[in-house]
């Protein structure tokens, strides 16, 4: 397996890395989380969407009995369905952290941290040190571990990497770093140009031009500003409480002058008339 920790980029990583395995002939695995459109998207099989009723399906008694988490019910199905379609390789995405992580069954032989950002501190820990220390957690002894930050190579070799590779900070060189480990030999990186994920500076329209991106925290944000064309835009947003929602919109106050604050779905989002409040002074 090859397991993607981080705390942004991970799901655009690990889709790379699945079709650079799959172009050098593997019959690949992947597991994402979340969904944008539609739970099938979490469980790929050979470049397809699997039958996603069928894999939860196969462990839902089990799942039942011992009272399993949603996240770890898919994680059991994803698992059990690469295994049932004897996969080559699987490309698991981590859900938060990594070493309480339900996908932190795997072993992997090739790891990759995508990045390190201040996210779930109350769960994940307040510095990006400690943060890293919970992601790279999943790195067992002998594995390889793929870096584009390379302050945590001390932890990952604390945590008994066979070796490191250091690569450039982008989605695409992990995922090339990370498929090359695996099959010891180099990948054609031109595989993934045709690679495309809901929600991920996603292009809905050109007149007007509209898109749609998840940036979810901070960090987030810095990654999108600047891959987009530059012009006045209007951003349409709804943003987590926990997520540093003043900041965020400082940050994004750079495209433009008009917010439209609106509240997704769930508890921890912020009530519209509070992040338009937040948004005024920007």
């Amino acid at each position: 397996a090859i397991h993607v920790v981080g705390t942004n980029g991970k799901s655009t990583t690990t889709r790379l890395t699945e079709a650079l395995l799959d172009d050098a002939g593997l019959a690949v695995g992947a597991y994402f989380s979340p969904h944008v459109r539609g739970w099938s998207e979490r469980i790929r099989i050979r470049g397809e969407d699997a039958d996603f009723e069928r894999a939860v399906a196969a462990v839902r008694g089990a799942a039942e009995r011992v009272g399993a988490t949603q996240f770890e019910v898919l994680t059991a199905a994803a698992l059990r369905a690469f295994a049932d379609e004897d996969v080559d390789v699987a490309v698991v995405e981590a859900g938060l952290g990594g070493r309480h992580d339900a996908t932190n069954v795997l072993g992997a032989r090739v790891v990759v941290l995508t990045s390190v950002a201040l996210d779930h501190t109350d769960v994940l820990g307040d510095t990006r040190e400690a943060i890293a220390e919970e992601k790279l957690a999943v790195a067992g002894p002998g594995a390889v571990v793929v870096l584009g930050e390379p302050e945590w190579e001390e932890i990952a070799m604390r945590n008994g990497a066979a070796r490191v590779e250091l690569t450039a900070r982008s989605n695409l060189a992990l995922a090339v770093a990370a498929a090359e480990a695996f099959l010891g030999r180099p990948v054609d990186a031109a595989a993934a140009g045709g690679v495309a994920l809901p929600g991920r500076l996603e292009h809905r329209g050109e007149r007007p031009l509209e898109i749609w991106d998840g940036a979810h925290n901070l960090a987030g944000v810095g990654y999108l500003l600047p891959r987009l064309p530059e012009r006045e835009y209007v951003l349409v947003a709804s943003i987590l409480r926990d997520k540093r929602p003043a900041m965020m919109l400082e940050a994004l106050s750079v495209l433009g002058s008009t917010l439209v604050a609106t509240r997704s779905p769930g508890g921890r989002a912020l009530p519209a008339h509070e992040l338009a409040g937040l948004g005024r002074p920007f």
